[in-house]
């Protein structure tokens, strides 16, 4: 049975917080690469004016990113910071906000690292931000680990994905959508 995002609507207070993924939900996936300058950044259609109604909804919008180029040295934590400051910008320019952006830039294959689906990433979020409840979080990815990310943490969760009977992680997510701007029906 397929649920609707109006019901999840319902639910959402001033107090909520959504946490999004990157590379695959803000901006388009690259393939066997990574985003390493900002005008690599392929923003999708229609995200920052999606993000900047949903700041009307949610006291925090904040992105949380795998981010392995970094560990890898195919990019430096400064190019990073480039592109997010784009990022940003980006948004700003439709009258959205994003709260945060907290990256793991360790390697895949690094053991017991910040990775998603590890928690770290939201865990520096609430510290930062201490009112954080993840019972009353969004996570929204395209990627399993995403999706398990969320659901350890007791978050709702919305795979975005145009190929929605593909979806092969152990968290069954508790919403899928095509893409991001689709959430503007929590709006309504």
């Amino acid at each position: 049975m397929k649920k609707s995002l109006s019901e999840l609507a319902a639910r959402i207070t001033p107090e909520w917080t959504l946490f999004l993924d990157r590379d695959g939900v803000i901006n388009r996936l690259l393939v066997n690469d990574y985003v390493k300058r900002p005008d690599a950044l392929e923003i999708l259609p229609g995200v920052p004016e999606t993000i900047a109604r949903l700041n009307r909804l949610f006291k925090y919008i904040i992105v949380v990113t795998n981010q392995q180029g970094v560990g890898k040295g195919l990019m430096t934590a400064a190019d990073l910071e480039e592109v997010h400051n784009h990022l940003r910008q980006q948004v700003e320019r439709a009258g959205g906000r994003l709260t945060a952006i907290y990256a793991c830039t360790r390697r895949s294959d690094e053991p017991g690292n910040c990775r998603k689906p590890a928690p770290h990433l939201a865990l520096r979020a609430r510290r930062d931000y201490p009112d954080i409840d993840f019972s009353k979080s969004i996570m929204v990815g395209d990627q399993d680990t995403d999706i398990e990310f969320g659901a350890r943490l007791g978050m709702v969760t919305i795979w975005v994905s145009d190929r929605p009977g593909a979806f092969t992680g152990a968290h069954f997510p508790d919403y899928i959508i095509r893409a991001l701007r689709e959430l503007d029906a929590l709006s309504v």
